[in-house]
Formats: structure tokens, C-alpha cells, sequence
């Protein structure tokens, strides 16, 4: 029997090759497994060719003889930004060859030679910009050289937070009312407006062409102009404040889902009653919770509602003057992270409650913040919490700490407002502060004023020729500004560059144009066909109406009037019933001349009479032989007896 074949195997901590030995085990130190710890004898690479071709890779460790990659990022941008330029241009020679033959229609001559790709290029926002109609929209263009100076000032502006996004200019025709409402959703898909003449506009960027018109036009309120509108944190709601006592929440397609119950105005304390009595002048959604919103009117409260349940409000806030009398709020808000509500009052004051407590007292109460009997038309939370800015009726913008709400802490002045719904706001940056201004006598226009939160210094104006600005609101997202005139218009600033969507995406849409449908009868020629079925050849229309027109069926005559005698059931032209024509019949059968005179009528019956009297003389010829007349009364206002009052 051959001796068993004894498998060995290496030292642990080298690769090296199997070795099968057909020697006879024996035993000693360095058998089996070999030993651990240090070896004395110096380390050799072993090869693993045979292991590598094994297990299909080509070594172990590191390739040296392999480069090493090194990533250029400044190359990778460059590479990428390239890409990014190629696709654009081929997105804009699209549109551009879109518009050109659109516009080839009403060419007359040669046409005229074709453009290189870089005017393409740079003219790809101007014609795009031509598709919106000159009526509704209005676009500033300007040259290449105004366009470098812009970029060199706008790089400046970026670094220090005030840049402004008022290259170009869209119009949306609202109405010849003033714009009292405008909100955008959280998302920028939808802008809703609203106006003094009691309609409310539905507008999608998304579904809208350059014709620039709403989609919906609803009018919730009846003959109740509209005050303020607000998307809920979601988009799937909108509130709806308007001169009623009672708040609305419609859909985002404008389809009613709650109405706020109306309180009992005999009522004294305003706790005792289920919703407002008085007119509304605000109202927001809670920045956290979607079913929440505020409103505020002019019987001095603030109201919390719930949406799923409008028939009583959830909380109330009284809002009290110095004196402890009743002082109505004129505009009220939630802070960014809805723990304080804040209202501004007709006294001049600014009254805050804390949403986590009961509402006795104020948290944060600033008297005499405007001048007491104006309007304070809004009031708005910055985005980092600390500072609140006030429009005040008084021509005055104001910020505050709420920290330290003893005085605030910049004031601007010389900012007229003609409304009760003039609004300000803060940047997305939180860096600056604007708010519109209506326009006097001998100025050409309202405006929108910029002002640095820091310093409140004007950083940059927008002119609004010949219309007042009453409310003015900038998207973060949708980087864009939309103003609402006093003249009707919707005015939408964005930029080409850094404006994303919203206006951008309907002012490339061409307008729709819906075909006409025309039906048309085609004569089939079948000259062997059967005389059933064979076909009248068509004959000339002008006969056939010439025919049709003698038929008093077929042209609908008139019934011609009728003479002496009635005829088909119509009555004759002596009277318009039956009866009235049997008793003119009548009298016409015993017809008596009365052409003559009746005094010499009835006199040439008197000697008749006289001598042979039938009627009246036999009655009388006993009892009253001689007549006996009246006594003849020269006193003509004096009154028979009969007419005379009693003496007592």
C-alpha cells in the first residue's frame, strides 16, 4: 500500500503558492502550520501569478506602474457650464425658428438673410419676449452695452445682498379697479388676485400662454370688495378676507369648502359670540398648522378659526386702548414660527399675544407706535424673528425689536399712501425692506422703495407710471416681484438670469388657437344609378330663395291687416274681441243720424208733446196742474242743506 500523501502548507502572513510533498510526515518545530511570532529568516515576496490568474485580477496592493488620476475641479466646471451653454442655445433657436415661422405669414418680399448663432444668442430673450401681446404685457429691452454695465453692477450687488430682480416687465390686466389682494403659492405655480370691484382671478404660470389670461374669475363675496388673500402653507386653500363679517376659505380651483359663522351683534361682550359682528380688515394662515387661520375686524377682536369647524371660533383676542377702551385692529399676522400674533391697532398701537398661553394679557404692547387715528395698513415679521416692520397710515415705515420695543429702531418717512391696504415685506434675504407708495399732484407715478434693513437708506426704487401701488409682495422661490396698481394692472419684475419659472414659463407659450369645424356635404355623380336613388343635380340657391320667398310658410310673412271683414278666425279692424265686434255690429244695424244738432233734435218733438202729452203731464195734471220751478239762486257758493254740517 503507497505511503499517504502529506499536505503542508506555508508560514501565515505571506501569499504564496500551494506545495503539495509526497514525503512522510515527521516531526518537528517547523511542520504543520508552521510557527508564530517573528521569523529569523528575511521576508521574500513569493509569486502569485498562478493565484492571480485564479481568482481573475491582476495583483494586489497598489499599481504602481498604473498614473495617478488627478481631478481638476476648476476643468470639471468649466466642462459643465459649456454643456450647460449648448443646451440653452439649442432650447432658444427652437423658440426662435418657432416665432420665424409664425411670423413668415405676414413677410412681404425676400426674406431676409439668416442670423448667426451668437444674435441668436443674445437676442433670445427678446423674442421670447414678443410673443406676449403689446396691449397686456409691457417689456423693457435694453442694449448690449446697458446689459455689461448691469452685470458689473449686479456682481456688486450680489455680494452685498441688494440685488434687485427688475430687469424685465410683465403686465396681467386684472381689471380698471384697483388691485386691493395678491398671494402666490408656496411653490410658485399660482397667483391669485383680487379687487375693489368684488372679482378674484385664478392665475397658472404653468397653464398659461402669452396672452396672459386667468384661468377662473370668481366672486365670492357679492358686492363686498375684496381686502386681503392668502395661500395656506400647502397651496390646497385660500383665504378670502372682504368687507363682511364673515371669512372664507375657497379651494385653489376657488370652489367654497367653509364659511366663518357671523356673530350676534346684540351682544356686548364679544367672548359671548361665535364669530365677528363687524367688518373684516385681515386675516393669514398660521405658518406651521394648515387648518388654522386669523382674522381680524372692526369690533375690536382678533379671531383663531379652524377650517374643519367655522361655526365657532377656536380663540379670541381683545385689543384695548390706553384708556381701556375698544380700539380696532387694522392688520394682524403670525410670527415666522407662529408663537406670536400681532395686531396693529387704529390708536396707534402694537398688541402681541403669546399663542401658547391664554389671551388676558399682551406679551409685547408698543402705545403710540403711529400717529393715533390713522390705519396702519400691515405689519410683517422679518424671517429671522427678532424685528417686525409697520406701514403706517402716518406716511412712515418703522422697524422694531421686539426685544426692546420702547422706540424703534430705524424710521422712514415721506411715503405716502391713498390705502388702507398698502402692505411692506422683507427680501428672502432678510437684508432689505420695501413697501409702495401712491403718487400726488405733479408726480408721474407710485413706486415700490427699497430700503436696507441696516442702515434704511433707499437702495432702489421701481417706477409705476401713472398708477398707484398698493400691494407689492417678492417670491423666494420664483425670485420675481409682483405689484398690484391702483389702475387695475398686475406688474411682474423678474430677472432672465436669476428668476426662476412664473412669468418665465407662460411669455414662451405661443397662443392657442382653436380650429374652426366646418362640416360639408359632398355630392357624389352616379349616372347609372337607380332613379331611387339618384341625386337631384344642385341647382342655383337664388331661385330656391326667390321661391321660398313667395311662400308665406317657408319666409315667415307677417299676417297682413285685416279690412272690413275678418277672415281665417282673425277679427276685423273693428275690434280685437268677439264681443266688441257683435256690439259694433249691432250698432251699425240701428245706426241713427247724429250729425245734426241735439237741442233742435229734441225741440222739433215739443209741439207733439204738447199736444198730446203720455209721459210726464197726466202724472202731474191733478196733483200739480201748474208747474211750480225752483227758486233761481244768484249765490252760488252757498251749500244745499243737505251738504251743511251740524250745528251742536
Amino acid at each position: 500500500m503507497p505511503p499517504k500523501k502529506a499536505i503542508a502548507f506555508g508560514k501565515i502572513g505571506s501569499f504564496g503558492q500551494l506545495s503539495i510533498s509526497t514525503q512522510p510526515v515527521t516531526k518537528s518545530e517547523d511542520s504543520g502550520f508552521g510557527k508564530f511570532g517573528k521569523s529569523d529568516e528575511e521576508f521574500r515576496v513569493e509569486p502569485t501569478a498562478d493565484v492571480e490568474r485564479a481568482m481573475g485580477f491582476q495583483g494586489f496592493g497598489k499599481n504602481k506602474a498604473a498614473p495617478i488620476k488627478n481631478f481638476d475641479l476648476e476643468s470639471l466646471v468649466e466642462q459643465s457650464k459649456q454643456v450647460a451653454r449648448e443646451r440653452n442655445s439649442l432650447k432658444v433657436c427652437d423658440v426662435v425658428n418657432l416665432v420665424e415661422v409664425e411670423a413668415a405669414e405676414d413677410v412681404i418680399g425676400p426674406t431676409p438673410p439668416p442670423q448667426t448663432t451668437e444674435s441668436i444668442v443674445t437676442e433670445s430673450e427678446e423674442n421670447k419676449i414678443s410673443l406676449a401681446p403689446k396691449k397686456s404685457s409691457k417689456i423693457t429691452t435694453r442694449t448690449r452695452d446697458d446689459e455689461d454695465v448691469d452685470s458689473s453692477d449686479s456682481e456688486d450687488d450680489d455680494e452685498t445682498g441688494t440685488y434687485i430682480p427688475a430687469a424685465l416687465e410683465v403686465n396681467l390686466n386684472q381689471c380698471t379697479k384697483p388691485v386691493s389682494a395678491l398671494s402666490v403659492d408656496h411653490s410658485g405655480a399660482r397667483l391669485i388676485s383680487g379687487s375693489v370691484d368684488y372679482d378674484v382671478k385664478l392665475w397658472d404660470f404653468a397653464g398659461m400662454s402669452s396672452s396672459l389670461q386667468s384661468f377662473r374669475t370668481i366672486r365670492p363675496c357679492e358686492s363686498h370688495p375684496i381686502l386681503d388673500l392668502h395661500y395656506s402653507i400647502t397651496g390646497d386653500a385660500i383665504l378670502i378676507i372682504s368687507g363682511t363679517a364673515q371669512a372664507k376659505v375657497v379651494d385653489r380651483d376657488g370652489y367654497e369648502k367653509a364659511e366663518c359663522v357671523k356673530g350676534d351683534q346684540y351682544i356686548t361682550d364679544m367672548a359671548r359670540t361665535k364669530g365677528h359682528i363687524a367688518s373684516l380688515v385681515g386675516g393669514c394662515w398660521h405658518p406651521r398648522d394648515k387648518q388654522e387661520f386669523l382674522t381680524c375686524s372692526q369690533d375690536g377682536t382678533c379671531r383663531i378659526w379652524n377650517v374643519e369647524d367655522v361655526k365657532q371660533h377656536k380663540g379670541i383676542m381683545k385689543s384695548r386702548s390706553q384708556n381701556g377702551l375698544r380700539a380696532a385692529p387694522t392688520s394682524c399676522t403670525y410670527s415666522r414660527d407662529g408663537n406670536l400674533i400681532a395686531c396693529a391697532c387704529n390708536d396707534g398701537s402694537i398688541q402681541m399675544w403669546d399663542h401658547r398661553k391664554m389671551f388676558v394679557n399682551t406679551s409685547v404692547l408698543i402705545r403710540n407706535a403711529h400717529q393715533s387715528g390713522t390705519e396702519t395698513s400691515s405689519i410683517v415679521f422679518a424671517y429671522d424673528g427678532r424685528n417686525v416692520a409697520t406701514r403706517g397710515g402716518d406716511s412712515t415705515l418703522k422697524l422694531w425689536d421686539i426685544r426692546q420695543p420702547k422706540s424703534p429702531v430705524h424710521s422712514a418717512g415721506d411715503l405716502f399712501s391713498r390705502f388702507s391696504m398698502t402692505n411692506c415685506a422683507f427680501s428672502p434675504n432678510d437684508r432689505l425692506l420695501f413697501t409702495g407708495t401712491s403718487f400726488q399732484k405733479g408726480e408721474s407715478g407710485g413706486k415700490v422703495v427699497f430700503l436696507d434693513r441696516t442702515t434704511f437708506e433707499r437702495v432702489h426704487e421701481i417706477d409705476v407710471p401713472k398708477a398707484h401701488v398698493v400691494r407689492a409682495l417678492w417670491h423666494p422661490k420664483l425670485n420675481q416681484i409682483i405689484v398690484g396698481a391702483g389702475d387695475g394692472n398686475i406688474h411682474l419684475y423678474y430677472d432672465a438670469a436669476k428668476s426662476h419659472n412664473g412669468a418665465k414659463l407662460c411669455l414662451g407659450k405661443p397662443k392657442r388657437i382653436r380650429p374652426h369645424e366646418m362640416m360639408s356635404t359632398v355630392r357624389v355623380i352616379t349616372p347609372h344609378a337607380l332613379p331611387m336613388f339618384r341625386e337631384d343635380k344642385p341647382r342655383s340657391t337664388r331661385r330656391a330663395m326667390e321661391k321660398a320667398r313667395k311662400d308665406p310658410l317657408l319666409s315667415k310673412q307677417p299676417d297682413l291687416p285685416i279690412g272690413n271683414k275678418g277672415s281665417g278666425g282673425r277679427v276685423a279692424t273693428s275690434g280685437s274681441t268677439l264681443s266688441s265686434y257683435i256690439v259694433r255690429n249691432l250698432g251699425i244695424a240701428s245706426r241713427i243720424e247724429d250729425e245734426g244738432n241735439p237741442r233742435e233734435a229734441i225741440l222739433r218733438h215739443a209741439s207733439a208733446a204738447a199736444a198730446n202729452p203720455y209721459w210726464v203731464s197726466p202724472a202731474y195734471s191733478k196733483t200739480q196742474p201748474k208747474p211750480i220751478w225752483a227758486p233761481e239762486n244768484n249765490d252760488g257758493d252757498e251749500e244745499p242743506d243737505a251738504k251743511k254740517g251740524k250745528l251742536n
